[in-house]
């Protein structure tokens, strides 16, 4: 039976990049549903109060108006009203019942039919906010079937009239007011929101979106360059975002080059120093026939060639064993430093037509904890380093002295080492990224690589290695390496050799 073909899974980078998000989805959608919501609570804060502020116009009105038919009843106050009079007032004024209060006394004006109770007073004066919106809310929800009273006073005369009415109307008013209000409202609450929501997508949604797509874009692509983003003429913290995101990619290209720069350099290296090792074997065969010879001046020579080329074919097993970009592990052991310097010395092969003075002040009895082919290589690049810049300077005259220095001292379990020219000193440049591979250099068409592999080494040992200053022309090189603990028999076995 053949299983069903599994879709491949799609993820969230897949999908935003090869289609458009769902308008719900989107961060102008969410802008535009909350800004609509937050209209709408506005709106709905300021509704209650307007409608709460409505019911007592509509009662102070109404209260205005039987106050004005007061008058005329209250001048008929020696003889009875006639009862079709009364009906016509009640009814122009739509309540059941009139009466004045003056000094303590009360008196019934009008009258058509008195209910048999009333289920609300309500204070004309009392203007309190919250009990304003609390009878609101009642009146809109229980009444309706009602019979209110309300009373205030008549001007500044002291009077107090008083009405009795179905509050059905004051409920039917307050109705009509608020759907007006909720329609207007609501008409208000969006234009308001496409307002602001144009105002916002226009300077937040447009340049973020710009910005999410950028991002995109280049990280599909990110060693094209006209994938970085083109920052607008903005001062605001947006704009400072687009110049930092576009500074941060120019920055990556720039580590992605290097990185690529680094890794073709090393596949080269890799191929080099396989080939390299099949010549230095032979050349060890033919140091070995050497050895055999008679001649006094081969037989001072081949020992130093044959450590030379042990060395060079450790080095390139080393690199092809290894296969990245770090250094070994150091074996270290003791090793008298004095006899690597010479070692170093001959290696470089000094003529008297150069003119550099190499001096080694090394005591003869200082013995440093190292590996001695990683040491080798430390002092060496160093030193090749000094007689390059020596050699090079073109403002050297017969008269100055070129002369590179070796020293070194212990301070209690911490060797101190001194590498020491008397050349044109290093570069702004090189000394901002001085043990930077491919940017330390301090000489036109150097790799800086020599400086980054004697620090790497030197960190290796757990040491450090600075750069000293110093007055004058020249450079100084202090390398501090600190022995290794030793385990307590073995500083027992040292003591008794030592004794």
């Amino acid at each position: 039976m053949i299983a069903p073909q599994q879709k491949p899974e799609v993820t969230d980078m897949q999908l935003h990049a090869g289609q458009r998000l769902p308008v719900l989805k989107r961060l102008s959608g969410k802008l535009l549903r909350l800004t609509l919501l937050f209209g709408l609570l506005a709106e709905v804060m300021i509704f209650v109060p307007t409608v709460a502020d409505m019911r007592m116009r509509w009662l102070s009105d109404r209260l205005n108006t039987v106050a004005a038919a007061s008058v005329v009843l209250a001048a008929s106050s020696d003889k009875d009203i006639p009862q079709s009079v009364q009906n016509d007032v009640l009814l122009a004024t739509g309540t059941k019942a009139i009466a004045l209060s003056e000094q303590g006394a009360s008196r019934l004006l009008a009258v058509s039919e008195m209910p048999s109770k009333v289920d609300k007073h309500i204070d004309i004066t009392v203007t309190d906010p919250v009990t304003m919106i609390r009878d609101a809310l009642d009146t809109l929800i229980n009444g309706g079937h009602r019979v209110i009273r309300v009373y205030g006073p008549v001007g500044d005369t002291g009077k107090i009239i008083e009405l009795l009415t179905s509050d059905a109307p004051l409920r039917n008013a307050m109705l009509h007011y608020a759907r007006n209000v909720a329609l207007i409202s609501l008409f208000i609450s969006l234009i308001t929101a496409s307002l602001v929501f144009l105002a916002i997508s226009r300077l937040l949604i447009r340049p973020i979106q710009r910005m999410s797509a950028n991002m995109l874009a280049f990280a599909q692509s990110p060693d094209d360059p006209q994938r970085i983003i083109k920052p607008e003429s903005r001062e605001d913290e947006l704009g400072i975002a687009q110049r930092e995101l576009a500074d941060m990619q120019r920055q990556l290209q720039r580590t992605l080059s290097e990185q690529k720069h680094l890794a073709d350099l090393g596949l080269a290296v890799s191929k080099i120093n396989h080939d390299m090792r099949n010549i230095l074997a032979s050349a060890q065969l033919m140091s070995d026939h050497l050895a055999n010879t008679s001649d006094p001046t081969m037989q001072r020579f081949v020992p130093k060639l044959v450590r030379t080329i042990d060395r060079a074919i450790h080095y390139s097993q080393t690199v092809l064993a290894y296969g990245g970009t770090q250094e070994a592990p150091p074996q270290r052991r003791r090793v008298k430093l004095r006899t690597v310097v010479n070692d170093v010395e001959e290696m470089l092969n000094l003529d008297a037509k150069s003119g550099i003075e190499f001096r080694n002040l090394v005591p003869e009895s200082l013995e440093i904890d190292v590996d001695p082919d990683q040491f080798f290589r430390v002092i060496s690049n160093l030193c090749r380093n000094s007689v390059q810049a020596m050699a090079g300077d073109t403002r050297s005259d017969a008269s100055v002295i070129k002369r590179l220095t070796i020293t070194a001292g212990q301070i209690g379990t911490t060797s101190i080492i001194g590498v020491e020219d008397t050349g044109p000193g290093l570069p702004p440049k090189a000394r901002e990224n001085l043990f930077t591979a491919f940017k330390g250099s301090a000489r036109s068409g150097g790799t800086g690589l020599g400086l980054a592999i004697v620090h790497e080494l030197v960190r290796a040992h757990g040491g450090t290695i600075e750069l000293r200053e110093s007055e004058g022309a020249g450079t100084s090189f202090e390398i501090r390496i600190p022995d290794q603990p030793v385990s307590l028999a073995e500083w027992r076995s040292r003591r008794d050799s030592a004794s």
